[in-house]
């Protein structure tokens, strides 16, 4: 039994419903069978990647803008060194991204694999192409709205060696 907002109760009379009862109303339900087929519809997998570790998705808070881009990072290409004010999850297409991260490890992603870049200054990064093949990106930004893609920034100390070059 349900109450409304105004407190009124609606529905069942107090009685229990029987096992027979709901089977009877659980038949009257349409199955998926008898469901309207789509059609005019078509879809077309972009990029698909797997992660062997847990994806946790942490959107801004308020409005956020969801903007999907397609980068190309060339043979010796690099992103330079920047922060993202939100999240993304990224799905490498094609090549092999060699990001430094923050704390100067290095995480190298090939092709079918994808990964989330963190919000904020304290997760910058640098993203390069050390191979002979471009790597293609498909990259999803969630974003607080209004905020740029990226923001520039320096190299962390300890990390000078890695420039975009």
């Amino acid at each position: 039994m349900g109450a409304t907002r105004s407190g009124v109760r609606r529905g069942w009379t107090g009685r229990t419903a029987s096992p027979a009862g709901c089977l009877t109303a659980l038949g009257a339900v349409p199955s998926a069978a008898n469901a309207a087929r789509g059609s005019g519809v078509t879809g077309t997998v972009l990029a698909q990647g797997s992660s062997d570790k847990p994806l946790r998705i942490k959107p801004p808070k308020g409005s956020t803008d969801v903007i999907v881009r397609t980068i190309t990072v060339a043979p010796g290409g690099s992103t330079g060194w920047h922060h993202h004010p939100g999240q993304l999850i990224a799905v490498v297409k094609s090549g092999t991204l060699t990001r430094t991260l923050a704390d100067c490890s290095v995480e190298t992603t090939p092709a079918g694999t994808t990964f989330i870049e963190p919000a904020g200054h304290e997760h910058r990064h640098i993203g390069r192409n050390l191979g002979s093949e471009p790597v293609v990106l498909y990259v999803t930004y969630l974003l607080p709205a209004g905020a740029p893609l990226s923001v520039d920034e320096d190299a962390p100390a300890g990390c000078g060696n890695v420039t975009a070059e």
